[in-house]
């Protein structure tokens, strides 16, 4: 009996084309399904007052407490120390991967100084933590990236 397989490489390398553009087509679908949520929906109304928030980033830096915001892993807690007396403001929590979770507690006249708030219920992962707030004459703002474990 007579071994009747023979290589063709033309064949071989025809297959191989063929499963490389297979391929390159799943990972090009894959990514173009993946959704992102790196900006907020009002992305250019916030790129246009941006001179505000630098005014604000600058305000805060004034201050000697660098250590404003302290996250506690262990309590599941973070502690945000103004350095000022609020009269108004926000701490937004802010989700890159899910604008779905984001969610902002407004600075009331009774947590002035000292905000103690519990990141118990926060999906486990990346945060970045924004205190937004006025002392009447000046704008403030502090920054802090923390993950949730």
């Amino acid at each position: 009996m007579k071994n009747t397989f023979t290589f063709n490489w033309g064949h071989s390398i025809v297959l191989t084309f063929v499963l490389f553009a297979l391929f390159i087509g799943t990972m090009v679908y894959r990514m173009s399904s993946q959704q992102v949520d790196l900006t907020g929906s009002d992305y250019y109304q916030k790129e246009i007052a941006y001179q505000e928030q630098i005014d604000r980033i600058q305000n805060a830096k004034t201050f000697v407490n660098t250590k404003a915001m302290n996250y506690s892993p262990e309590t599941q807690t973070i502690k945000i120390l103004l350095p000022t007396k609020a009269t108004k403001g926000e701490v937004t929590f802010f989700r890159p991967s899910d604008k779905h979770l984001d969610f902002s507690v407004p600075i009331t006249s009774k947590n002035n100084s000292l905000i103690t708030l519990s990141t118990a219920s926060l999906d486990k992962g990346f945060w970045r933590v924004q205190a937004t707030w006025s002392d009447g004459a000046k704008e403030y703002f502090l920054e802090q990236e923390l993950t949730v474990k």
